[in-house]
C-alpha cells in the first residue's frame, strides 16, 4: 500500500530511558482501531498503520483489552506483510497486560497474588506473543497498578523473569489515572524501564514529580491523552453526543462536555492572541505542549484513519513553542478530579 504525501523531513526521535531504542516523539495509539471509539473499518485501520510507518512513526502502543486482542492482531499482521517486504524494521511495538478480574484501577486491599500472579501474568504474556506474532513483546506494560504493591512488587519480579528468558524487552507500568505518582517509587528501585502516563494541557501533574524523577531515574516515558480523549482538537461543540458504544459517550457523560468545551474556548482564544494561530491548529498545541517537556520520551495519539495520521505526523514538522508560550499554556491546569469513576 503507497500513499504519496510524505514528510518533508524525518520524523524527530527521542530516547526511549536509558535501556531503550530511539522512537519517534509521535507514536501511533491502537486503541481506536481495536473498537470502542464507534464503528471501524479494519481496511481504513491498516490504511492508517500502514502510512504511519511510511511517515516515520516507529512506536505503536496498544493493549490486550483493545478489542479484546484486535488491535494487537490487527498491528501484528501489517508488520508481518511490511516485514515480508524488507520494511519496518525499526518498528517498536509497546503492548498492556491487564490484571485479572477486579476492580479497576485495583483497590488498596486488593492483593497481587489475586491479580497479577506469576501462572496469570506468564499465561498472558503468551497470548500477546500469538497476537501479534511474534517471539517476544518489545515493551510489556502492566495496564495498572496500586501502591499497595509498591513495597511487594512481585509481578514486576516475574516480568523480569520474562525479560531474562527472552519472552519480552523492556518492562513498564501505565498509570493508574487516581494515582500516577504511585510509579515514582518504582522508577527509583529500579523496577521499570518505562512508564505510560497521562500529560496534557489540563492534567498537567506529571510534571510535579514524575517527569523530572524519568530523568533523574533515565526512565522512558510515554504520554497518553495528550489531546483529552479528542476535546483538545477543537472539534467537539457544548452539547455534543457520543454513541453509546463509543468510550467517550461515558467519559463526557453528564455536563462534562459543557465544561471542557468551555475551556477549550479559553484555549483557543490564548492561542489567537499569542499569534499562533495561523500556524498551529489546537492539536498542534496540544501535542507540542507535551513535547517541550525533553523527558517524554513519545506522546502516542490515537489514529483510525489517514488523515488522523496525516495532522498528528505533521505536528513534528512544526517549530517548538517557545518558552512564553509554554509558560502562558501552563495556566490552563485544571483540576477537575478524575473522569473514569464517579460522576
Amino acid at each position: 500500500m503507497s500513499h504519496p504525501s510524505q514528510p518533508t523531513r524525518p520524523l524527530p526521535t527521542r530516547p526511549l530511558g536509558t535501556h531503550g531504542p530511539e522512537v519517534s516523539e509521535v507514536g501511533f495509539g491502537g486503541w481506536a482501531i481495536g473498537g470502542g471509539w464507534g464503528p471501524q473499518n479494519e481496511a481504513a485501520s491498516a490504511a492508517a498503520l500502514h502510512l504511519a510507518i511510511e511517515k516515520g512513526i516507529t512506536l505503536i502502543d496498544t493493549a490486550a483489552g483493545y478489542g479484546d486482542g484486535q488491535s494487537e492482531r490487527l498491528i501484528g499482521q501489517v508488520l508481518r506483510d511490511l516485514r515480508n517486504q524488507g520494511r519496518a524494521d525499526n518498528v517498536f511495538v509497546a503492548t498492556k497486560t491487564p490484571p485479572a478480574p477486579g476492580p479497576w484501577p485495583p483497590s488498596p486491599y486488593c492483593r497481587w497474588q489475586d491479580r497479577y500472579s506469576a501462572a496469570y501474568l506468564r499465561e498472558n504474556v503468551e497470548h500477546r506473543l500469538k497476537n501479534l506474532g511474534t517471539e517476544k513483546i518489545d515493551l510489556l506494560q502492566l495496564h495498572t497498578w496500586t501502591r499497595a504493591w509498591n513495597d511487594d512488587p512481585q509481578p514486576l519480579l516475574v516480568l523480569r523473569q520474562l525479560r531474562d528468558e527472552g519472552k519480552i524487552g523492556l518492562i513498564g507500568i501505565s498509570t493508574p489515572e487516581q494515582d500516577q505518582s504511585c510509579v515514582i517509587q518504582l522508577m527509583r528501585d529500579g523496577l521499570v524501564d518505562v512508564v505510560q502516563v497521562i500529560f496534557n494541557l489540563f492534567n498537567q501533574e506529571a510534571a510535579a514529580q514524575i517527569l523530572p524523577v524519568a530523568a533523574e531515574t533515565g526512565t522512558g516515558v510515554i504520554v497518553r491523552v495528550a489531546l483529552d480523549e479528542g476535546a483538545l482538537t477543537g472539534k467537539y461543540s457544548a452539547d455534543h453526543q457520543f454513541p453509546e458504544d463509543d468510550f467517550r459517550h461515558a467519559y463526557f457523560a453528564g455536563d462534562r462536555m459543557a465544561r471542557t468545551s468551555a475551556r477549550v474556548g479559553e484555549i483557543l482564544q490564548d492561542i489567537e492572541a499569542l499569534g499562533l494561530s495561523e500556524e498551529y491548529s489546537l492539536a498542534d498545541v496540544a501535542l507540542k505542549f507535551v513535547l517541550a517537556r525533553r523527558e517524554v520520551s513519545s506522546v502516542v495519539v490515537g489514529m483510525r484513519s489517514v488523515d488522523q495520521v496525516t495532522q498528528n505526523t505533521r505536528t513534528s514538522q512544526l517549530r517548538d513553542l517557545t518558552p512564553e508560550t509554554i509558560n502562558q499554556l501552563r495556566q490552563h491546569h485544571w483540576n477537575r478530579g478524575v473522569w473514569y469513576a464517579g460522576k
